[in-house]
């Protein structure tokens, strides 16, 4: 068999089945990432979502021995809202950012291997393969910047020529030995846009990320947010774009191209005060096949509440004040407490302190002490 035809024939048929870019690789050790996770991790910069060691995710033979190239996907995913809901005075809206728009990326990155596997089994009769999208141990930027898909910018995002960085990223190990792409030339130059405009300076210098800043990592955890942090946050319900709307190498990507990524304004722009009373079922049905519903309503109920704080949303008082005395989630009843005393309406002083009374949960009387003391 002619490696170098089969590759063409895998990059012709992976257009086909609607991959938006592909690349080869080696499976050698990533040893400047190694270096790099090592950092990270002495400096605490670590997000706590990562999946195995440092070796698992810098060393693919570790993973299959057996590995002899690894195949890299991209698809992109589109950056504009079109018929965006407008945020009222009386119905304030949050918002899912673009990696989250559509259906879960994973499962439909997930379908694209599983075909380009199926096609190569029907070519190669030993073939072996193992794909991954994001949860797996290796990091899906580095595999494709080795494989000539783009490269990573400051802002830690791989970046695209064809469609600046909203693209969806997943790879595939397999035994066949595809003779290697080139990487690209990093082009980001003296810009330093993405540095300066994050919101939390989570970016640390050119291509390191603090995860423990990131709003996009901060908007998914569970506890109660810090408190210097929900300054920020602002209407933000799962994850943060600002490092890449402000990107140049993004301006005028659009990206409408995948039927899947297309967003439902009303899902990713959604309204606030509905979700403080959404069931886990109603959410599951609403959310669920969005890849920001992962951690559960949690996370996003928390923020919803943070946000209706940041709009100082007088409208949604009283069930702010059903969610701090009747809830039975700590998180919840705290972080109402805390966003009554920053609306600032009167009536939520004695609400609190008749709340206070009767809170048994030391982080709890804690918010609800912020909150009186914002009052």
């Amino acid at each position: 068999m002619d490696i170098h035809e089969l590759k063409e024939d895998v990059k012709a048929y992976a257009k086909e089945i609607g991959i938006d870019k592909i690349g080869f690789t080696t499976p050698d050790v990533f040893t400047e990432l190694k270096e790099r996770l090592r950092t990270q991790q002495d400096l605490g910069y670590q997000s706590g979502f990562e999946k195995g060691s440092i070796e698992e995710r810098t060393e693919p033979n570790r993973l299959v021995p057996e590995a002899k190239s690894i195949i890299s996907i991209a698809l992109a995913y589109p950056s504009k809202l079109k018929d965006a809901p407008r945020s009222t005075k009386d119905d304030r809206r949050g918002l899912f950012c673009r990696a989250s728009w559509g259906q879960d990326y994973h499962d439909v990155l997930r379908d694209r291997l599983n075909k380009l596997g199926e096609y190569l089994q029907g070519r190669v009769s030993d073939f072996y393969g193992r794909s991954m999208v994001d949860t797996g141990e290796l990091s899906d930027r580095a595999v494709a910047e080795r494989a000539g898909i783009g490269f990573t910018g400051k802002n830690t995002n791989l970046i695209t020529e064809e469609y600046g960085s909203y693209v969806y990223l997943g790879e595939m190990l397999t035994n066949i030995a595809f003779p290697p792409d080139e990487p690209v030339e990093d082009s980001c130059g003296d810009c330093n846009i993405c540095v300066d405009a994050c919101p939390t300076g989570a970016l640390i210098e050119g291509g390191q990320l603090n995860a423990q800043k990131c709003i996009a990592f901060l908007t998914q955890t569970k506890g109660f947010l810090p408190d210097e942090y929900r300054g920020v946050i602002g209407n933000r319900l799962y994850g943060c774009d600002t490092c890449q709307t402000v990107c140049p190498k993004n301006k005028k990507k659009h990206n409408l191209i995948h039927a899947e990524f297309q967003p439902d304004p009303e899902k990713v722009k959604p309204s606030l005060k509905p979700l403080l009373s959404v069931s886990n079922r109603e959410f599951k049905e609403t959310y669920g096949q969005m890849s920001g519903s992962w951690r559960g309503k949690k996370p996003i109920q928390r923020n919803a509440i943070l946000a209706l704080a940041h709009y100082k949303d007088e409208t949604a008082v009283d069930e702010l004040i059903r969610l701090m005395t009747q809830d039975p989630r700590p998180v919840i009843r705290g972080t109402a407490a805390w966003a009554l005393g920053k609306i600032g309406n009167p009536s939520a002083y004695t609400a609190i302190h008749e709340a206070k009374a009767k809170e048994t949960d030391d982080e709890v009387v804690g918010e609800m002490d912020k909150g009186l003391a914002l009052l």
